[in-house]
């Protein structure tokens, strides 16, 4: 009884919440009551991610998911995909990558150098898995890659919960276009509320470098009623626009995809923003996570 006492006693131990001092304020893994493998990471109290070390290929969060459906349709299934990820967290998607897509090779760029090496800790990567991280700026860290080293960039980048205004211009999204490999996908995770200035001026700045877009976002979010995530879709080949309709419409909590003429439509009247007059995107407004 004594060992099964010691053993229940470890159990909880090594799910009782981890906190660490980061960059960007304080860090807490929050055990998934539901999954004995799985973890929330929070920044002061903000919700970032969730991994799950025992099927990585879970997603949780609702922007996750949908970044996910991106990494299923932008490829056949299964094929082996060169990645670049601009910010880290708790790198939940490059973890989905290498689980849905084994072989890929996968670049991770997060400046919170005390943040990778406290998720890198306590919730290791698989040395297996082919995944290099890389502590740097992510716009500085683009610089340093060759002409059309990616296939899909992920760009999911946030300081005190907002874009940097310095990953929101024409200039940031042509190195990005400099990296991508003919027929390479761009995917960004945004955030804004009502009246949408963010978003709208994101889509025409993403029009300038890209023929082809796509918005996935809640009803409630496009209609400016809801503050939260909106998933840009861009390249310069034709999006999988109907099967990514298909998925986040029978999701969990579904969205609906914004393309092609109705997409022009929502964008009308904004402009593409360059450095000299770029600001982070909007901040949360109070209780958005609570």
């Amino acid at each position: 009884m004594a060992r099964e006492r010691t053993r229940d006693r470890g159990r909880r131990e090594r799910r009782a919440p981890r906190r660490a001092e980061v960059d960007g304020g304080t860090a807490v893994l929050e055990p998934d009551p539901d999954r004995p493998g799985a973890w929330s990471l929070l920044i002061d109290g903000v919700p970032q991610s969730h991994v799950d070390l025992d099927d990585p290929a879970h997603l949780v969060f609702e922007y996750q998911r949908r970044l996910g459906h991106v990494v299923d349709l932008v490829a056949p299934a299964g094929r082996p995909l060169k990645v670049l990820h601009l910010g880290g967290g708790a790198f939940t998607l490059a973890r989905y990558v290498a689980a849905t897509r084994p072989r890929s090779t996968q670049q991770v760029v997060e400046r919170d150098a005390a943040l990778v090496a406290f998720v890198r800790a306590e919730l290791p990567l698989d040395p297996a898995a082919r995944v290099r991280v890389r502590t740097a700026d992510a716009r500085e860290a683009l610089g340093r890659f060759a002409d059309g080293w990616a296939e899909l960039v992920i760009s999911d980048a946030f300081a005190d919960a907002r874009t940097p205004a310095h990953l929101s211009s024409v200039e940031f999204l042509t190195e990005v276009r400099r990296v991508l490999a003919p027929g390479g996908h761009y995917v960004a995770n945004l955030t804004d509320g009502g009246p949408l200035t963010y978003l709208r001026s994101q889509l025409a700045t993403a029009a300038t470098l890209f023929p082809e877009r796509a918005l996935i976002a809640p009803a409630p979010t496009l209609r400016g009623r809801r503050f939260g995530n909106a998933i840009l879709l861009a390249a310069g080949v034709p999006l999988p626009v109907a099967a990514l309709g298909r998925r986040v419409a029978t999701d969990p909590h579904p969205a609906r995809v914004e393309h092609g003429r109705a997409l022009v439509d929502f964008t009308a009247g904004a402009r593409p923003v360059h450095d000299a007059a770029a600001t982070s995107s909007p901040a949360p407004p109070p209780g958005t996570f609570d």
